[in-house]
């Protein structure tokens, strides 16, 4: 099989359809499939996806709104492994393939992929159009150059999985085997239908990274890393959320499984509403106020220190991971000694609650503050000090 010839038809001329057995499981998500797939079969119906990677980008990443280059060097060091006398994939790849095109006989246990629904006569997409790889990219694309006849592929077929849960199951997936970084994982939880906090600190990192009047604006690495033609990206998204969602819940997962189900969260008892400033606020589902506190507080800090905020300067960590993390530490303290839980201070209450620190902008460097949780910590405590309030 080539990549090179991209010049395409949209639609096959002719129906096609591939048959292989699959067995059901079943699982909290619903049901998936498991078969063994021939490399080449895998390759045609996947095809589409691996042609335009090997040009750009992953065809699934870019349905979801995301870019990941494919690995050209891992792609090439698969295509040498898979022609090796004990080459093996024992993990499955994962793909998701529309119920429009796809059947499954639980009598036969038979599988078919099509390139047409059920009730047309001609097809209406292109066989390799049919799976969406969510896992397992980099092995289908090795396989092209694979030079012997048989490499069957286990295969996990998800059939008829939204557009959420198919983000869901790559944000999972290659989050928990650090395939991807935490940022883009927190960009794909923003696809589900369900609240959850995850969804609703990546919604107020986008809002507060778009809003030309946020002092976060243009300053959030939404994937984790630099996006072209952006400069003075200081913060990842994923930074930015972890340090938020640490207001909202102790256990995100176990909220978004709550909340998936249909279930409604409980009241957060006083001693816990103590440390969770934001979390009365999420369960009323008033993230507009979160998002403004935030707003509002980093507001603050941009007027009391506008060039150590601004500055891309190396050296200064006002804007960085460390001194971001340092000020989201410090905002629970600080908010609850100015408001009353739920309520939204303004810009000025933040600012004159950071009176007290009178030293500059250029006090926040490495040599003070080294990058790290020890800087981190050391500019917290130093806030707490100066600002008399209990950590």
């Amino acid at each position: 099989m080539s990549a090179d010839n991209l010049s395409l038809p949209l639609v096959d001329p002719d129906k096609k359809s591939f048959e292989f057995q699959a067995l059901r499981a079943t699982q909290p998500i619903g049901d998936l499939y498991l078969a063994s797939v021939p490399h080449n079969v895998l390759g045609q119906i996947a095809y589409f996806d691996v042609r335009r990677v090997l040009q750009e980008e992953r065809d699934v990443e870019r349905y979801l709104g995301i870019q990941r280059p494919l690995n050209p060097q891992r792609v090439s060091e698969i295509g040498k492994y898979v022609n090796f006398a004990d080459a093996t994939f024992p993990s499955t790849v994962i793909i998701a393939i529309s119920d429009e095109y796809a059947s499954y006989d639980h009598t036969t246990k038979v599988m078919t992929v099509r390139n047409f629904r059920e009730d047309e006569d001609r097809p209406s997409i292109l066989i390799r159009q049919v799976a969406r790889v969510l896992d397992g990219q980099h092995r289908i694309a090795g396989l092209y150059d694979f030079k012997r006849e048989s490499f069957d592929v286990p295969v996990s077929i998800f059939i008829g999985s939204d557009i959420s849960d198919q983000g869901y199951i790559f944000a999972t997936v290659n989050l928990e085997q650090t395939k991807v970084s935490k940022s883009l994982a927190y960009d794909l939880f923003a696809l589900a239908k369900t609240r959850s906090p995850q969804r609703t600190c990546h919604q107020i990192a986008v809002t507060l990274d778009t809003d030309k009047e946020s002092p976060f604006f243009k300053k959030i690495k939404r994937l984790g890393f630099a996006t072209p033609g952006r400069i003075g990206e200081s913060i990842t998204q994923a930074t930015f959320v972890e340090s938020l969602i640490r207001y909202i819940s102790r256990d995100p997962k176990s909220d978004r499984d709550v909340l998936l189900r249909g279930g409604v969260l409980p009241r957060t008892a006083p001693d816990v509403a103590k440390s969770l400033i934001f979390r009365e606020m999420f369960i009323a589902g008033r993230d507009v106020d979160i998002a403004s506190i935030i707003f509002n507080y980093f507001k603050a800090v941009e007027n009391k220190w506008p060039e150590g905020w601004k500055s891309t300067a190396p050296g200064l960590i006002l804007n960085r991971a460390s001194g971001f993390r340092a000020l989201m530490r410090s905002l629970g303290p600080i908010y609850r000694s100015i408001a009353q839980p739920g309520n939204v201070p303004k810009v000025e209450k933040f600012f004159a609650a950071l009176s007290p620190i009178t030293f500059g902008h250029d006090r926040f460097n490495v040599e003070e503050y080294p990058p790290g949780s020890t800087g981190e910590g050391k500019l917290y405590r130093d806030f707490m000090s100066i600002l008399r309030l209990d950590i």
